[in-house]
């Protein structure tokens, strides 16, 4: 199932009686926050159609891509499980400055808040959770000097990827929070893409595979 729905302004890729799988755009945040601005949400919009969807993990408001909801609470209890228990693959699209040297490798920062500066996240080899990032290039354009990039977050620490890839020395080209400016510049959006989600299914097991091909 794939449709976009002009009435309810989310595109659902997949739904059943126990989850809902959606594309959610970049610029639009996953839940509510607390300005008026934030407001408008995919959780709210989903949830005008699918009044029992529940929320189960986010993507930042930046980054656009693959987002499952459930749709009862035992589906909700056991998703958040195996996202805790990393039993869910995800694999990101980022186009990053510069050519990345080695063609696939691991990053491994610990992260924590960067309390001063919320959201921002920061490097803290002393105080830091473990991190680790997976990346293999899959391409490069040496015109552009940028290279793009498949990404596999083993942990799911808030803003990880960005962070991770900055403080790697490739930050993602319209990184708002973590770029410098020139490469904050060099795209309108967020080069960041949850492309691919892989998992057992909460209730029946049988095992799935969703894609939505990033935009650029």
């Amino acid at each position: 199932m794939n449709t976009e729905s002009r009435d309810t302004g989310f595109d659902l890729v997949y739904a059943d009686n126990s989850i809902l799988v959606l594309n959610k755009p970049s610029g639009l945040v996953s839940v509510p926050g607390r300005t008026p601005e934030l407001q408008d949400s995919l959780s709210r919009r989903v949830q005008s159609v699918y009044p029992d969807a529940c929320i189960v993990h986010r993507l930042d408001m930046d980054t656009s891509g693959i987002l499952i909801m459930a749709r009862s609470s035992d589906a909700q209890r056991e998703l958040g499980r195996m996202f805790m228990n990393r039993n869910i693959g995800k694999t990101y699209i980022a186009i990053v400055q510069g050519i990345v040297p080695r063609e696939s490798g691991d990053i491994e920062f610990p992260l924590r808040p960067d309390w001063p500066n919320r959201p921002r996240q920061q490097v803290d080899f002393e105080c830091g959770k473990p991190s680790l990032t997976r990346y293999r290039i899959l391409g490069v354009d040496t015109e552009a000097c940028t290279s793009r990039l498949e990404i596999e977050p083993v942990t799911g620490r808030t803003h990880q990827i960005r962070i991770h890839l900055s403080t790697f020395g490739h930050p993602i080209l319209g990184d708002r929070l973590y770029a410098p400016p020139d490469v904050r510049s060099r795209s309108c959006r967020l080069l960041l893409h949850a492309q691919s989600l892989h998992l057992q299914h909460p209730v029946t097991g049988v095992r799935m595979q969703f894609k939505c091909t990033a935009p650029f």
